[in-house]
C-alpha cells in the first residue's frame, strides 16, 4: 500500500525573550486547529506569547503560499511547540554587598502546518448565468385633468 506524502511547512523564531512555560500555555491552543480559527484564537488571546506565536504562524502560511503554493486558509496547524531557549544571567546589587541573581528565560517557537485532509478541493465550476428578476408589467397611470 503506497502512503501519501503530506507536505509541511515550518516557520521558527529563535531566541524570544519569553519564559518557555507561559510560551507552551498558549501553543497549546492552537494546535490541531485550521489557520484562520488559530489566528482567532491567538487575536483574542490576552497574553504576550500569543503575540509572538501569532507572528510565526504568519510566517509559516506565507512560506507555505510563496515556496509551496499553498492557500493559508486550507492549512491546519500539525504542530506548534516550544523548546527552551539560553537564559541570560543578570545580577543586581543588594544590601551589604550581596547579589540577587536575575534569570532572563529564551526561547525558540516552532510551528508546523499540513495541508488539511477535510478541505476539499474546489473543482474549476462553471458560473450559472444568472435568471433576471421578474417583473410585473408596468400599468399606465391615468391622468387627471383639473
Amino acid at each position: 500500500m503506497a502512503t501519501v506524502e503530506r507536505q509541511e511547512v515550518r516557520a521558527e523564531a529563535k531566541w524570544v525573550r519569553l519564559s518557555p512555560r507561559k510560551a507552551r500555555l498558549v501553543a497549546e491552543h492552537i494546535r490541531g486547529r485550521s489557520v484562520p480559527e488559530a489566528r482567532t484564537v491567538l487575536a483574542f488571546t490576552p497574553r504576550a506569547a500569543a503575540r509572538e506565536i501569532e507572528k510565526v504562524l504568519r510566517s509559516a502560511v506565507a512560506n507555505a503560499e510563496a515556496n509551496h503554493g499553498l492557500l493559508g486558509d486550507e492549512l491546519l496547524v500539525s504542530a506548534a511547540y516550544v523548546d527552551e531557549g539560553p537564559t541570560m544571567k543578570r545580577w543586581r546589587a543588594r544590601a551589604r554587598g550581596r547579589v540577587a541573581r536575575i534569570h532572563k528565560p529564551t526561547c525558540h517557537i516552532t510551528v508546523k502546518l499540513a495541508e488539511d485532509p477535510r478541505a476539499k478541493p474546489k473543482a474549476e465550476a462553471k458560473p450559472k448565468p444568472k435568471a433576471k428578476p421578474k417583473r410585473r408589467p408596468a400599468t399606465k397611470k391615468k391622468e387627471t385633468t383639473s
